[in-house]
């Protein structure tokens, strides 16, 4: 069998081709699908098939616009109540792609409806394992209390995912494949490793997983210090289950002006350094300059699912490319308007005196708006207030504005779009950004 891997490394999201004999499936794909077209093509291969492990929350995906446009039928557990056309494929659930086998295994813990998609032909097997199984760890169960088909409580998840891993890959073999959905980087695991595929040997001997423990060990362990949950997580579920819009129709729809301003709620994505010499004001600084920043997960973690949001760009070159990022999320049905700017009506970000702040550190309220976990870990200021990005609209009232305020993350990404939030949010108070000046205070 001919098995492709896809990444997108912003969403640390793996999804995956299979070609056997001229037909192929894909599994769990992104919401452009034009990759696995071009993939297919290139191949001589027809999509006949594609599978999804479970409703996903971080991202959307085009399972259904592939059906559409390839007439390939979509199987996914009947667990997962989906509202679009689909075959159900639970455990024991056989298809052949060529020469191919697929079978299904439902894996439940990340999800009630997870399964898992095993591979095989001749002496050759290969796990599809959704965000069941990854490199290094298991996915999280806590994505699930209040959203998808099948709702239920996370140390349920956990006990479920207890059994999966303590049962459902037995009848494996050591030098299976595992090709998970996830890797480093993504939320949902919280200690996954950087390698993008294993084998069940090697994870039954290094996985914690899989490690000898008791059910109330396991659970435990799995519960404790799992990431934040941003707020389009749930938002992405329930899409996922009913199935998304074609990409480029739903993107086409949305309004572009040049030299333009805006109201409201605005997302800006361009660099610090630009936005920091002049922007609209009250724009939030979520910067998508590269390729591997995680725009998508801050976007959807600051702006609420339905919130109506304006995009600032650069330059038009730019809104064909960010615009497929947005959407990636599913976020491009609250956008109503991508524009560029003019130098007028435009604000300043006042610049720290750094020097100043090192001297007279007690003289400035100091915002630390790095994650729960990571500060927990340890504070690079004594008298920092911790008040982690993705809550940071709804905290900032309870900032002190007695003292200009310093923002700080780990790197300075992240401190761009806190020190803009509490720009908008505080009034009569300077904040400033210590954005990559982190790096002397470590």
């Amino acid at each position: 069998m001919d098995i492709k891997q896809f990444e997108y490394k912003p969403l640390a999201h793996y999804s995956y081709a299979i070609i056997s004999e001229g037909k192929m499936a894909v599994i769990d794909p992104e919401r452009d699908p034009m990759q696995y077209y071009d993939f297919a093509k290139a191949n001589n291969a027809k999509i006949v098939a594609v599978i999804e492990t479970h409703p996903h929350a971080d991202f959307v995906s085009s399972h259904l616009q592939i059906h559409k446009e390839t007439g390939a039928t979509i199987y996914n557990s009947e667990k997962t109540g989906a509202e679009y056309p689909h075959t159900a494929f639970d455990e024991g659930g056989t298809l052949k792609i060529g020469n191919v086998v697929l079978t299904a295994i439902n894996t439940p813990g990340h999800s009630p409806d997870s399964i898992t998609v095993v591979a095989t032909q001749n002496d050759k097997t290969v796990l599809f394992t959704g965000d069941t199984l990854f490199i290094g760890d298991v996915g999280r169960p806590d994505l699930r209390e209040k959203a998808g088909n099948m709702q239920a409580k996370r140390e349920e998840l956990a006990e479920m995912m207890y059994d999966t891993i303590q049962n459902k890959f037995n009848g494996l073999p050591d030098d299976a494949i595992v090709y998970p959905a996830h890797g480093a980087g993504s939320l949902c695991g919280k200690s996954m490793s950087d390698d993008n595929s294993s084998t069940l040997g090697n994870e039954r001997m290094g996985n914690w997983a899989f490690k000898e423990q008791s059910k109330e060990e396991f659970i435990e362990k799995l519960l404790d210090s799992q990431p934040f949950i941003p707020s389009y997580f749930g938002y992405d579920v329930d899409t996922n289950k009913d199935g998304a819009e074609n990409v480029q129709p739903s993107i086409d729809r949305i309004p572009f002006k040049e030299n333009a301003t805006a109201q409201g709620l605005i997302v800006d994505v361009r660099d610090e350094e630009i936005f920091k010499k002049g922007h609209l004001e009250g724009s939030f600084n979520i910067q998508a300059v590269s390729d591997n920043a995680k725009f998508e997960t801050w976007l959807g973690a600051i702006v609420e699912p339905e919130e109506e949001f304006t995009l600032v760009i650069d330059s038009k070159e730019d809104k064909e490319k960010l615009l497929h990022r947005v959407a990636k999320i599913g976020y491009e049905k609250q956008l109503k308007q991508v524009i560029t700017l003019t130098d007028k009506n435009l604000v300043p970000t006042e610049v720290l005196d750094l020097k100043d702040f090192k001297s007279n550190p007690d003289n400035y309220t100091i915002i630390d708006i790095r994650n729960k976990s990571e500060v927990e870990e340890g504070k690079y200021f004594d008298s920092a207030l911790a008040h982690p990005l993705n809550e940071l609209r709804d905290t900032a009232e309870d900032i002190p504005t007695d003292k200009p305020i310093v923002v700080h993350c780990a790197g300075g990404y992240r401190s761009a779009a806190g020190s803009s939030i509490l720009q908008k949010k505080l009034n009569d108070v300077t904040v400033y950004d210590l954005s990559d000046d982190i790096k002397e205070f470590k």
